[in-house]
């Protein structure tokens, strides 16, 4: 058993934001303006992430570590190295979320693809779809995957997004049936990826959705939320901050992961306490008092769509506390 060092983190898995570059310009992309932007990182520095796996499996049960993006295979060897370190660390699951389109090298797409499977990836979300074909030539994505099919790499998916629900009418899932038509050749299944309506899928894609219904009298921006009390999962992006519920909580570049993971309290923090004790609602509050004018009205969802927006907004006002 191991030694428990955070008596507010149990966490089992890492999230590896790789980089914010990408080939893409999708309309549904989560990440919004952050793709493609002037950063100190272009991308995780391999060494002080392999550290933070390593470490953190010392002392954690880490059931899954992720890279996405961005297109995290424009730095192939950075995500290889992590996976390697999460598999001899003994982690189950090592998933890769990328779009396939990072080389238009027959050589190197195949490369990488043996690369992958070598350091132990063993899930893999490829995602096809109409949005993603809008900027993204399908040619080298469908060789990436014959090459991942090739390499063996286990639990790999065709991960295509649909606007709204699979079976929804619109133009861009006519299309998105169209492209997977293109990969029926090939020996690999679908999971199917529903458009939630955050970053840029709010602002391009909203008319295909009902109109956001959240109002401050919604009773459940009351409800406590419990999530920043005990983290279960983290986010590493490619500055080194750690993200986790509630806003950054320290950087794997400037501090020892584990000193950060061990003096972690979200009761220091006023913002995490607001959403602790009064959910979104007591968030609002907490803005207010930092002269933050935030609409409600405007977000579909409580969690993924409003709290995230109002955290980072928060954050970006450098008014929100790091522990």
């Amino acid at each position: 058993m191991k030694a428990k060092i955070s008596e507010y983190m149990d966490i089992n898995r890492i999230e590896f934001f790789v980089t914010h570059k990408c080939g893409g310009a999708c309309k549904h992309c989560q990440s919004g303006a952050d793709i493609n932007k002037n950063s100190s990182h272009q991308h995780v520095i391999a060494e002080h992430a392999v550290n933070a796996v390593e470490k953190l499996a010392s002392v954690f049960d880490i059931k899954s570590v992720m890279t996405f993006g961005g297109e995290p295979l424009y730095y192939a060897d950075v995500v290889s190295q992590i996976h390697k370190k999460a598999m001899d660390c003994g982690i189950k699951t090592r998933q890769v979320i990328t779009s396939g389109y990072f080389t238009k090298s027959a050589e190197i797409s195949k490369r990488v693809a043996c690369s992958l499977f070598e350091s132990g990836v063993n899930s893999m979300l490829i995602s096809v779809d109409a949005l993603h074909q809008e900027t993204i030539p399908i040619e080298p994505v469908y060789r990436f995957v014959a090459d991942v099919i090739e390499a063996k790499i286990p639990n790999a998916f065709l991960y295509p997004a649909w606007v709204v629900s699979e079976n929804h009418r619109n133009p861009y899932n006519d299309k998105t049936k169209k492209v997977l038509e293109q990969f029926a050749d090939l020996p690999i299944p679908v999971e199917n990826n529903i458009i939630e309506l955050t970053g840029s899928a709010a602002r391009f894609l909203s008319d295909y959705y009902d109109e956001p219904s959240l109002s401050l009298s919604d009773p459940r921006l009351s409800e406590p939320c419990m999530g920043p009390a005990t983290v279960y999962s983290i986010g590493i992006d490619p500055n080194g901050d750690i993200v986790g519920c509630g806003g950054v909580i320290g950087n794997i570049y400037t501090e020892d992961i584990l000193d950060i993971v061990s003096r972690y309290n979200p009761y220091e923090n006023e913002c995490m306490v607001a959403i602790m004790n009064g959910g979104i609602a007591g968030q609002l509050e907490y803005a207010k008092k930092l002269g933050i004018d935030f609409d409600i009205t405007k977000y579909y969802s409580v969690c993924w769509d409003a709290c995230n927006s109002l955290t980072k907004c928060l954050s970006t006002t450098n008014k929100a506390s790091r522990v």
